[in-house]
C-alpha cells in the first residue's frame, strides 16, 4: 500500500438494512478493507474519527437522515469508580485474567454459543458457526489480544473461563472490539461491567488515556450501561468532546419530585 493509497483508502457503503437498535429506521455503514504494511495506522487513524474495526475492515454507520449512533471514549487516567463499581471489583478480584494471542479456541466458542443464546438470540450473529467465530477472532491485521476472564486454578489446572473479550491494542489506547461472558443461572452477576473496568485499570496503568467502547444511542436503553464509566467523550461533528455523566436514578426522582427538568 502506498503513502497516497493510506491517506485516501477506498470507501464502500452497504445497501439499506433494518436498525437492530432502533424501530422502524434503516441503517447503512461506509466501511473499508484494512491491508498492507501499515493497517495499524490506517485503523488508528479511522478509529480516531469513529470507526470501528471487524476483521480486516473499518466501518462506521451512514445512515440516512440518522446520526444516533455517537462514538465513546473512557478517560482511563481521570476514571475513578463508583461505589458499586468497587464492590463489583471486589467480588471479581480472585479472577485469573490473561492477554492470549488472537487464535480461537473451542472453549471460548462455546462461551460465545451460551452467550448469543441467552442474550441475542436473534441477533445477527447467532447464526455463526464455528468457522465464523475462528474468523472473528484471528483476521485481524493489527495488534490484538483475546482477555480471557477465568475462575481460580486448581491443583496447577485452568479454572473455567467465564469471560473474554477481543481487544485492539492502540497507540492511545484500548479497543473493545466484542465481549462475551458467562450469563447462566450460576453465573457471577456483572461480568460484563467487570470486563470493562478491568480493561479502564489496564489502560489507566499502562499509561494508556483511553478505552473505546463502540457507539452509543442516547435513549437506547441497550446502551445505556456505556454512560456509567465517567468521565468520557463522545465524537460530535468531529471533535470528542466531555460526554454529561447520567443523572443517577435516586437525583433525577429528587428532580422530578421538585419540578426540575
Amino acid at each position: 500500500m502506498t503513502d497516497q493509497a493510506f491517506r485516501f483508502p477506498r470507501f464502500f457503503v452497504t445497501a439499506p438494512a433494518p436498525c437492530p437498535y432502533l424501530p422502524g429506521r434503516t441503517e447503512r455503514k461506509v466501511f473499508a478493507e484494512l491491508k498492507g504494511h501499515d493497517a495499524g495506522e490506517m485503523n488508528e487513524a479511522l478509529g480516531r474519527i469513529g470507526f470501528r474495526r471487524s476483521q480486516n475492515v473499518v466501518y462506521r454507520p451512514n445512515c440516512d437522515f440518522c446520526q444516533a449512533c455517537v462514538s465513546l471514549r473512557v478517560l482511563a487516567q481521570r476514571f475513578r469508580p463508583s461505589r458499586s463499581q468497587q464492590r463489583l471489583a471486589r467480588r471479581n478480584a480472585d479472577l485469573e485474567i490473561h492477554a492470549c494471542e488472537p487464535w480461537s479456541t473451542d472453549e471460548q466458542w462455546q462461551l460465545l454459543r451460551r452467550y448469543l443464546a441467552h442474550r441475542h438470540p436473534n441477533g445477527g450473529m447467532a447464526s455463526m458457526d464455528s468457522g465464523d467465530f475462528a474468523d472473528m477472532v484471528e483476521q485481524s491485521p493489527v495488534d490484538t489480544v483475546v482477555v480471557e476472564y477465568r475462575e481460580p486454578s486448581v491443583d496447577g489446572r485452568p479454572g473455567k473461563l467465564v469471560g473474554a473479550c477481543l481487544t485492539d491494542k492502540l497507540s492511545d489506547g484500548l479497543s473493545m472490539i466484542y465481549s462475551f461472558y458467562d450469563t447462566g443461572p450460576e453465573a457471577r452477576a456483572g461480568l460484563g461491567s467487570y470486563i470493562i473496568l478491568d480493561h479502564i485499570t489496564r489502560a489507566g496503568a499502562a499509561g494508556l488515556p483511553h478505552v473505546y467502547l463502540g457507539y452509543w444511542i442516547e435513549g437506547c436503553d441497550r446502551m445505556n450501561y456505556k454512560t456509567r464509566y465517567q468521565p468520557a467523550e463522545i465524537l460530535l461533528s468531529g471533535q470528542w468532546q466531555p460526554m454529561a455523566p447520567p443523572v443517577p436514578e435516586a437525583s433525577a426522582e429528587r428532580l422530578a419530585h421538585q419540578g426540575g427538568g
